[in-house]
């Protein structure tokens, strides 16, 4: 058995997962208004472990959700995997973030664009079609009235920035998809399976979260 310990935190969803074999068996998640990561995180992982009887000597690997997205967020997500896999001698596992809130669409046609807000109007996105494979590279993008405006297919845009997508995103080809805000630890089971079936593990001692952008001190009044 193939048990995975998956921790996403790149958004304000706090959100924790257990897979057997690419299989969720418990998520525990939390989205509040304030960053709650620091105290809720490591709660997550003793009440899933002790609620599904799984001890931290059955894991064997470790996933974390690499970004982009919020950069305090993703640096405790990533610190917790690399303690835990430092401390267990285990695999680091990183997903992509995008990938994760693109998973939760199903659709039988058409292309999926998750878009994470990265204030005013820019945004963290990337394209994916029907399939979940990736078609396009994540990017920080400055949304305008041109934006997707030559792509004539069906688009399904999720994420956490929508109201204000919309007041530029308006072509007839657009669909939001509002209950898909945040991405989540669930969706990642499965990603993190495939990784580890495949060897593609992270060298724990050097790797960093997928910023794309660099931190920005907001100055105070």
């Amino acid at each position: 058995m193939i048990y995975i310990l998956n921790i996403e935190t790149a958004t304000r969803n706090c959100s924790v997962s257990l897979a057997k074999n690419g299989e969720t068996i418990l998520c525990r998640e939390i989205a509040e208004q304030g960053y709650s990561h620091a105290e809720k995180l490591h709660v997550f992982i003793e009440e899933i472990l002790k609620e599904t009887s799984i001890t931290v000597s059955d894991l064997k690997a470790i996933a974390v959700s690499k970004g982009p997205g919020s950069y305090t967020g993703l640096r405790i997500g990533v610190s917790t995997a690399k303690g835990l896999c430092y401390a267990l001698g285990i695999p680091l596992i990183a997903v992509d973030t995008l990938q994760v809130l693109a998973k939760q669409v199903g659709v039988e046609n058409g292309l999926i664009v998750p878009m994470l807000d990265a204030r005013r109007m820019e945004v963290y996105s990337a394209v994916f079609d029907n399939k979940h494979v990736q078609i396009m590279e994540v990017q920080a993008e400055v949304l305008t009235e041109k934006s997707y405006a030559e792509i004539t297919e069906p688009i399904y845009f999720v994420g956490d920035c929508q109201e204000k997508c919309k007041t530029v995103l308006t072509k007839d080809n657009f669909t939001f998809l509002p209950e898909i805000i945040f991405p989540s630890a669930n969706e990642m089971s499965s990603l993190s399976y495939e990784k580890f079936i495949k060897d593609e593990f992270e060298n724990v001692a050097y790797f960093e979260p997928f910023y794309l952008k660099d931190f920005m001190m907001a100055k105070s009044k």
